[in-house]
């Protein structure tokens, strides 16, 4: 009688599912800490989480060996809910060191808040968020990945309008809300037709069973994969879907809308690689003109929206930006669009993760200098930043650089290299199109990143103003800057730590 119910039991690997695990176990106790902390003693919550989630990102290395599985199926090994392949370890590397460097310019915005914003909730909203973030990559099962994404975006809603009597930061709670909320509705019709033509939720069981649906359900099926790529179209902020985006970034606070433009990328596009490349392979060529379609149409919105910003509108450095990773958002689209005609489709899907890599890294230090400028000017105008380089040089000289890697000139080489190996990765698959599209988008993006750039180094107008500038902040952004200076000096090391695993 024993031996049904013992092959129901399945072994934990604790060390694989570490990093997402610390993240939401830090998580609960600042909560709980929270309470038993008096006013003047919040800000050690601020390093606690900090520490919480520099020790999820180092629990990745002892994963680095070689993959791992865990939560199988009894009766077959090969078939997981959660993987920790190369594909995991570079995204919960970029989720968690994201998180880990909005932390530190959360810990300055908190101060400087002056207790307006709840410290203990913010913790532990962000440390949730990252859990959820860290644990999506590695799903191989839809409902995992359902949860995950969840977990990660709900979150996010409370954390963009967790300034009380804000209206600003309300409606930009509201409407990332209704559009998240619309996103998920989509994405579970479509995987509930995927599971009523398959009956199973497993990704690499899908892969299988999918191709030899019934003539019946043959509809159901491919309607379910256009949903699915409508709902985490959403999540990608890739065009049509992305009127929340610019709203959201101005009305929530500066570290969570850094927080939003990078690891909120990554939950989408992870979860869009797992459902396109690994489950539905045989319905590239469904998904692969979508994405070329949307990626070809996100682009050009995206860099159109960021020209338009005008530099005396109040907080327009901070819808540039938004409008930016909208565009940024299309040049990630290429590659997972030409993993559908690739042969090689690993390659591609590298391209996609080599590129968000140098994206995390010079954006959130791009917010990070923006955080700096808004500590005088909370108006946080491109105009703002004329003459920034007589008061702050090095903070001029930093940012200057992140938005040339943006724009893809040196001396951001890192920037130039990701652009050409997405670039590569169109040309190789046959799109040449898109390759074209890309390359004007490239050089209409240049406008607006060297209009700014040059405005660091022109005459101030009136006395610079001078400053502290917090330890924390600071660090984010050396540490973005020493990523960025490193990458460029070594891109090659990109392409190597984007080696995939998936297939």
């Amino acid at each position: 009688m024993s031996t049904p119910a013992q092959s129901l039991v399945q072994s934990v690997d604790w060390l694989a599912i570490a990093p997402p695990t610390i993240a939401a176990v830090v998580g609960l106790v600042v909560l709980v800490t929270d309470l038993f902390v008096g006013d003047n003693r919040k800000a050690l919550l601020g390093w606690v989480s900090v520490a919480g989630l520099a020790i999820s990102a180092l629990m990745l290395l002892p994963l680095l060996d070689g993959d791992r599985s865990t939560f199988c199926l009894t009766g077959d090994a090969a078939v997981c809910s959660y993987t920790a392949d190369g594909f995991t370890l570079v995204i919960q590397f970029l989720v968690l060191g994201g998180a880990l460097l909005a932390a530190l310019l959360s810990v300055t915005a908190l101060k400087d808040a002056n207790r307006e914003l709840p410290e203990g909730e913010f913790w532990f909203l962000l440390l949730s968020s990252a859990a959820g973030a860290a644990l999506l990559p590695a799903s191989r099962d839809l409902a995992t990945l359902i949860v995950a994404l969840e977990v990660a975006s709900l979150p996010a809603f409370a954390l963009v309008g967790i300034r009380h009597g804000d209206r600003k930061s309300s409606e930009a709670a509201l409407k990332f809300f209704l559009s998240s909320v619309t996103a998920t509705a989509v994405s579970l019709m479509g995987i509930s037709f995927v599971y009523a033509s398959t009956g199973t939720l497993y990704l690499t069981d899908i892969a299988t069973k999918i191709e030899n649906v019934d003539g019946q359900l043959h509809t159901l099926a491919q309607t379910g994969v256009v949903l699915t790529l409508v709902g985490f179209a959403f999540k990608t902020a890739a065009v049509p879907f992305h009127f929340w985006v610019p709203d959201t970034y101005v009305g929530a606070p500066l570290p969570v809308a850094a927080y939003l433009s990078v690891v909120g990328k990554a939950v989408g596009f992870s979860g869009l690689i797992l459902v396109t490349v690994i489950a539905l392979p045989s319905y590239a060529d469904v998904w692969g003109p979508a994405l070329a379609a949307l990626a070809a149409l996100t682009m050009t919105i995206g860099n159109v929206g960021a020209l338009r910003q005008q530099a005396t509108r109040a907080y327009s450095a901070v819808r540039l930006l938004a409008w930016s990773s909208v565009g940024q958002a299309g040049y990630l689209l290429v590659p997972i669009a030409a993993a559908a005609y690739s042969e090689d489709a690993e390659k591609a899907i590298g391209s996609t993760l080599a590129y968000a890599l140098m994206y995390a890294a010079v954006n959130l230090g791009a917010f990070a200098v923006a955080a700096l400028v808004a500590r005088t000017k909370p108006l946080n105008r491109v105009s703002d930043y004329r003459g920034l380089y007589a008061s702050r040089p090095l903070a001029a000289l930093v940012l200057g650089f992140f938005l040339l890697c943006l724009a893809g000139l040196p001396p951001g080489i890192i920037g130039l290299f990701a652009k050409v190996t997405v670039f590569s990765a169109a040309v190789d698959a046959g799109l040449g199109w898109l390759a074209v599209v890309m390359a004007v988008n490239v050089v209409i993006a240049l406008f607006y990143y060297l209009q700014w750039t040059t405005l660091l180094f022109r005459a101030p107008e009136g006395e610079p103003e001078t400053h502290r500038v917090p330890a924390p902040l600071t660090a984010a952004i050396a540490l973005t800057a020493a990523l960025g200076i490193a990458l460029s000096g070594a891109p090659q090391l990109v392409l190597r730590f984007s080696d995939t695993g998936l297939f």
